[in-house]
């Protein structure tokens, strides 16, 4: 008798990615579309996921017990919805997708970065950790928070967005009104900025470390030492076991982690020798659906 099994979605900008998991962590299956968003619709993305469903049943030959999904944006207190997701995917905000996907039960939402980190928490890197934190670097810096060995999501499911921590009071404001968030300094959208229009894309600004231009590498290592600064402030703040690196720049690999390590230790406080693990991400672009799955199991189990 095949396993119980749920689906888990993850919503994103670019892709749409889709995983079938046994209840106790296993993936079966795996697919990934283009999800458009500048031509697609809600409905559009209601048909591909209902396909993706489909196809999933169809191979297992029954029924998924659970379907959860991820996206970005804040989710909604009761988890139906979003509630609020600024310049992405138009027309998400307010959507309840349990109807939608034509599910008798709940279709819950989580945060793409909190799914993640949920992921990395059950079946990853983060699984023998309590108290940890992920930090997605991409075109900007998402984050969650594992506080207890559960997520933290705040009063207002706002908790975890570590990619806005300030890291100078008088820089220009940011789209959540905070000025110079850390995100502005590594985040792959400021690069032509950070670099005066020499490198456009983190990968380019790497291959430029690599081959030893003087402005790449001034611009690398000024970003890695803003991103020290925010994850010894994180570790004050949260005293965490760990931090997880997860999204396209973490895989630039030892030219990202080898220069951290050289920062953290200048400005990581390290009491009796104490300090944080530095670790990447173990289930890649996958982490968020798994992570969605997971999401599903726990809130039908309480």
């Amino acid at each position: 008798m095949s396993a119980l099994y749920c689906v888990g979605i993850d919503l994103g900008g670019t892709n749409i990615k889709a995983v079938a998991v046994t209840h106790q962590g296993d993936v079966l299956g795996r697919e990934s579309r283009i999800t458009n968003p500048g031509s697609a619709s809600v409905d559009c993305w209601v048909d591909t996921i209902r396909d993706m469903i489909s196809g999933f049943e169809e191979i297992q030959g029954k029924r998924a017990t659970h379907v959860g999904l991820a996206t970005p944006g804040i989710i909604a207190l009761d988890s139906r919805s979003v509630d609020r997701c600024p310049g992405k995917l138009a027309g998400i905000e307010g959507f309840d997708w349990t109807p939608a996907l034509g599910r008798q039960e709940p279709v819950p939402l989580l945060n793409d970065a909190h799914a993640a980190l949920l992921g990395e928490h059950w079946v990853g890197v983060a699984c023998r950790f309590q108290d940890a934190i992920l930090l997605t670097l991409g075109t900007g810096v998402g984050g969650a928070i594992l506080s207890g060995g559960h997520l933290l999501r705040g009063a207002h499911g706002r908790a975890g967005i570590l990619g806005y921590m300030s890291l100078d009071p008088l820089g220009a404001r940011s789209v959540f009104s905070v000025p110079s968030p850390l995100e502005d300094w590594i985040g792959d959208r400021s690069v032509a900025e950070r670099t005066c229009g020499r490198f456009q894309t983190t990968e380019e600004l790497v291959r430029g470390v690599r081959n030893a231009n003087p402005i790449a590498e001034a611009a690398w290592r000024k970003s890695i030492r803003a991103l020290a600064v925010a994850i010894s402030s994180y570790g004050l703040i949260l005293d965490v076991q760990a931090v997880i690196l997860g999204g396209g720049i973490a895989q630039a690999g030892t030219d990202l982690f080898g220069p951290l390590d050289e920062e953290l230790s200048q400005v990581e406080w390290r009491p009796g020798g104490q300090k944080m693990e530095i670790l990447p991400a173990s289930l890649g672009s996958w982490a968020g659906a798994i992570g969605a799955a997971k999401n599903a199991l726990n809130l039908q189990a309480e």
